[in-house]
């Protein structure tokens, strides 16, 4: 049988039990041998960038995984040193996987409703299958033309019909309600967020004094 990966990018900064949370429930869901994290080196769709550096925001994944055989970081966007594109992530991997592998990308409902504005975006279905977490409140109705066109020609629910890529696949994936800015607003104030973070990231962060 061919592998089965899942892609989780994220500017992580920092990582925390939500992100752990939907990359096991990622790997559960779609029978995956393996879920790629992969930190975003230069994220090009944010205004402000990442409070922690790159290193820091790596070093940070690699504790919280510890101890899960099935996570798995990947450093290629964070040693690219330039804006970093989904569609080029999806080519080199593929390129390694080799035609056969089944590759999963994961985003949130709010991506796929702004992918029409990604680079090459329409690459992306011949590189993997897009698995969609889905929000309560999710409208497919709501999705732009383009994406909502695509979302209807390609969105499958039967798990038992895999292929390689080019398919969509919603995730009932659990919600919990963290964000890493309100994480980094909870640092900076010194409020208690043990149970929000792994306690080795949780340690890291205070001996780099970072979030303050």
């Amino acid at each position: 049988m061919s592998a089965r990966v899942g892609v989780f990018g994220g500017t992580f900064d920092p990582v925390h039990h939500a992100h752990l949370r939907m990359a096991r429930a990622f790997a559960d869901e779609l029978a995956l041998d393996e879920v790629r994290l992969i930190p975003a080196g230069q994220p090009y769709h944010r205004v402000e960038g990442p409070r922690a550096s790159a290193a820091q925001r790596l070093d940070m994944v690699k504790l919280a995984i510890t101890g899960d055989a099935r996570l798995t970081v990947d450093e290629r966007e964070i040693r690219r040193h330039r804006p970093a594109y989904t569609v080029d992530t999806l080519r080199e991997l593929r390129a390694e996987l080799g035609a056969a592998a089944e590759l999963w990308f994961l985003v949130g409902g709010d991506s796929l409703a702004a992918l029409s504005s990604w680079k090459n975006w329409r690459e992306l279905f011949r590189l993997a299958n897009l698995a969609v977490a889905m929000r309560p409140g999710f409208d497919p109705a709501a999705l732009p033309p383009q994406v909502r066109q695509e979302w209807q020609a390609r969105q499958v629910s039967d798990f038992s019909n895999r292929t390689a890529s080019g398919t969509i696949r919603p995730l009932a994936l659990p919600p919990l309600d963290l964000s890493a800015t309100r994480l980094r607003a909870q640092l900076a104030a010194d409020e208690p967020v043990e149970g929000l973070i792994d306690p080795a990231v949780l340690a890291y962060i205070r001996r780099q004094r970072l979030y303050r």
